[in-house]
């Protein structure tokens, strides 16, 4: 329930050639309506797949499905827009590789939130793209980063030799995405997964102590801490934070690590239960743990669950029928008095609006956390109006902070210049649209 925009039409071509034939007649068209690409439009929480402006033509690239190439040796696979992460996990079943899978559906796409900058399990999933191929505003096809070419294609090296124009095609309106090259995670032999939970009173010390052990690297992949009002959705424990954290490594390192995390904990005195997966199985109604388990694992299988109790629909269901459901994604310091100053925001927010955000943690490295801010609502106007002014009032109070969104919603694409930290970088981007695509055959995204 994001402002609706005018949208002329739907594009829906079938290759790649169809894409740079619809590109090519658009820029020979004089003030006509611009071209706004998108992957499989679900982009849920941040506008799905409504355009930032009014007066385009979508050109859906679902279409767009074939895994090209895939090399389990080399850790990398060449996909289309239409890949989706469950497709693509498949494909790697039973073998020594995994993708770095987020916790939304397995039917979004991996290229459109790689080039969203999305967050997976493992790590933000910018460092998966290794190589873009994109369609120019002119029509013509060129493919920056890394690229396999013939029977040797050697390291993956995204940066390649002089300036990378890679991630000037993230975010971006410079082009149109067709494929891009995805690195592939070494799967581990072994995982442990610890689920601890702690009081709202010890919020502070608990997240520094959850650092420690990351900065010590005792922590696999990304870190999560679900808070009072995400536990509580998903049937956890009343007034409690919970912790999951992966070990993966060896049997043997991964039974020596897991050991002295427990110890760690409870030596702390901070967390009220310290649950092992391989000694305490979550509940068979526990659909966050059994989901956030096979994620660290590459496996997005159990995330439709998850998506049901969220939004009460299937993926291909949820824009016509779901709840309503907003994000605000902002990156803040991995410290305790950060995400403690986080919640005292959003319990600021539910003050003065009546809405409750929910709120988990992601924690990327030892320094920077992945705060997922979510406001469900009945999908009525009333309740629609309400949680878009809770998200409206985020916005601004975590600006005040210093807690900056790294991704936004169609609503709010002015942001971009409000946190521009140089306008003149800002510029500088503006002056290579005008020189990329005089015509603006393609239409200013939520980042232009």
């Amino acid at each position: 329930m994001f402002d609706p925009r005018d949208v002329y039409g739907i594009v829906r071509p079938r290759d790649v050639e169809e894409v740079r034939d619809t590109v090519r007649a658009f820029a020979r068209a004089e003030g006509g309506p611009r071209l706004q690409a998108l992957s499989t439009g679900r982009n849920w929480g941040l506008g799905s797949r409504e355009p930032a402006r009014d007066g385009v033509v979508t050109l859906e690239l679902g279409g767009l499905d074939a895994v090209r190439d895939l090399s389990i040796e080399g850790g990398w696979a060449i996909v289309e827009p239409g890949v989706t992460q469950l497709r693509l996990a498949d494909l790697l079943a039973g073998t020594d590789r995994m993708l770095n899978v987020t916790a939304s559906s397995g039917h979004t796409s991996v290229l459109g939130n790689s080039i969203d900058r999305g967050v997976g399990l493992r790590r933000q999933r910018t460092l998966d793209l290794a190589g873009l191929e994109v369609v120019l505003p002119d029509g013509e096809l060129v493919r920056v980063g890394w690229w396999p070419n013939g029977e040797h294609p050697g390291a993956v090296n995204p940066q390649g030799l002089g300036p990378s124009p890679l991630e000037l095609f993230t975010q971006s309106d410079l082009g149109i995405v067709t494929a891009g090259v995805i690195r592939l995670l070494p799967r581990p032999e072994a995982q442990c997964v610890l689920r601890l939970g702690f009081g709202s009173s010890r919020l502070t010390e608990a997240v520094d102590e959850l650092r420690r052990w990351t900065a010590q690297g005792l922590v696999s992949g990304v870190l999560k801490v679900y808070d009072t009002v995400s536990t509580r959705s998903y049937g956890g424990v009343a007034d409690e934070y919970l912790a999951h954290l992966c070990v993966s490594g060896t049997e043997r390192s991964v039974a020596a690590i897991t050991q002295v995390i427990q110890d760690e904990a409870e030596g702390s005195g901070l967390f009220a239960r310290v649950l092992r997966s391989d000694r305490h199985p979550p509940a068979p109604d526990d659909m966050v743990a059994h989901a956030v388990e096979r994620l660290y694992a590459g496996d997005p299988s159990r995330n439709e669950a998850m998506l049901r109790s969220a939004v009460g629909r299937e993926a291909d269901r949820v824009d016509a029928e779901g709840g309503g459901w907003l994000f605000f994604l902002p990156l803040i310091p991995f410290t305790g008095r950060a995400v403690s100053r986080s919640q005292e925001l959003l319990a600021q927010v539910h003050a003065e609006t009546g809405v409750r955000p929910g709120s988990t943690v992601n924690a990327l490295d030892p320094d920077v956390v992945d705060l997922v801010v979510s406001f469900r609502f009945p999908r009525t106007e009333h309740h629609a109006e309400q949680a878009h002014r809770a998200l409206d009032r985020t916005y601004e109070l975590f600006a005040e902070a210093g807690f900056h969104p790294y991704r936004l919603d169609s609503d709010h694409h002015a942001w971009v210049d409000r946190l521009s930290v140089d306008p003149a970088a800002r510029a500088f981007v503006r002056r290579l649209k005008r020189t990329l695509d005089p015509r603006q055959v393609i239409a200013p995204g939520r980042y232009a």
